[in-house]
């Protein structure tokens, strides 16, 4: 009889301010209850991260004339085992190949000179892997810290006390809500072999279509309403504060996200298509979001049409390392 493996995320979710200006990891946890039938989340105490747990200068709040514009960076994860064994993998959590490594560490480089304050992951080892990887090659030379709140243990085993290491240091946030989709029964399935048994057109719809569920699975818009919603109450806010951000996670959430940000509609998103390890950037400015180069085929690192102000960081960076 196989084995049922079963996703059950909390029905509170803990995010943290992040900083100190004594200690790190000791948090304030803001507790946000979630209603799990209708994907909404309410702030019951205070809204996320007042205070920057990064050195301010020179990638924080870069300003282009009167207004301030912060980077947003996504990323799909490098190719994970089951990637490479053509399956289903949705919410198992399964780790990179060497190839997917590669992938990540070439993601870095291609954004080693966009200025990164925080990184949200999902809660899956193959997006926290590409997003660790990734920070491995950027200039800022910060060391990314992967925030642990589950507890009270854990927070206060995960302290730092150090106000240098604070400062060279990058909050990670991990959520379930960045998750790839849930595949439900078709989880650890042979795509190919789905295909055959099912029918092309079916597979297809499953995987495509936007309000369809496979057996037992989250639909493209159920993915969307989750994605979404923790985008818009937790991430956006950071960006609007000037913080500028990565986001590794998965095709789903992540073209729920891109749906959001370029108004796409339903029938557009179907057939948006995302590569392994390939980094998006857009830049915020003005309540506006607008995308700033989608390298598909490049391997150079300088591959983004650059705003004046990234221009500026990247020499910035440059003179730093000499």
């Amino acid at each position: 009889m196989a084995a049922n493996f079963i996703l059950q995320p909390a029905g509170f979710l803990d995010v943290p301010p992040f900083g100190s200006s004594r200690i790190f990891g000791k948090l304030i946890s803001s507790r946000f209850f979630c209603n799990a039938s209708h994907h909404k989340f309410n702030p019951v105490i205070a809204s996320i991260c007042n205070a920057s747990a990064v050195d301010p200068t020179p990638s924080h709040s870069i300003s282009h004339g009167s207004s301030t514009e912060s980077t947003l960076i996504l990323i799909r994860h490098g190719e994970s085992m089951w990637n490479e064994k053509n399956l289903f993998t949705g919410c198992c959590d399964v780790p990179l190949t060497r190839r997917g490594v590669e992938e990540a560490i070439e993601a870095g480089k291609r954004i080693s000179y966009i200025p990164v304050d925080m990184i949200f992951t999902s809660g899956l080892i193959r997006a926290k892997m590409t997003a660790m990887l990734a920070m491995t090659q950027h200039h800022q030379k910060k060391v990314p810290i992967i925030m642990h709140n589950e507890s009270e243990q854990a927070t206060t085993w995960s302290q730092v006390y150090s106000e240098t290491t604070i400062k060279q240091s990058i909050p990670v946030i991990t959520t379930w809500q960045l998750n790839e989709r849930m595949y439900g029964e078709l989880q650890g399935l042979n795509k190919k072999e789905t295909a055959e048994r099912y029918g092309k057109e079916q597979v297809h719809e499953w995987r495509r279509s936007y309000d369809i569920q496979p057996p037992k699975g989250e639909s493209l818009e159920m993915c969307l309403r989750r994605a979404v919603t923790y985008f818009k109450e937790f991430i956006e806010p950071q960006l609007q504060s000037g913080k500028h951000v990565m986001v590794a996670a998965h095709a789903n959430s992540l073209r729920s996200i891109i749906m959001y940000l370029d108004k796409m509609t339903s029938q557009e998103v179907t057939n948006l298509e995302l590569s392994t390890g390939i980094p998006l950037l857009y830049i915020y400015k003005d309540g506006r979001f607008s995308s700033r180069g989608s390298p598909v085929g490049p391997t150079e690192a300088g591959v983004y049409a650059y705003t004046e102000s990234l221009a500026v960081y990247r020499q910035q960076l440059d003179e730093m390392s000499h």
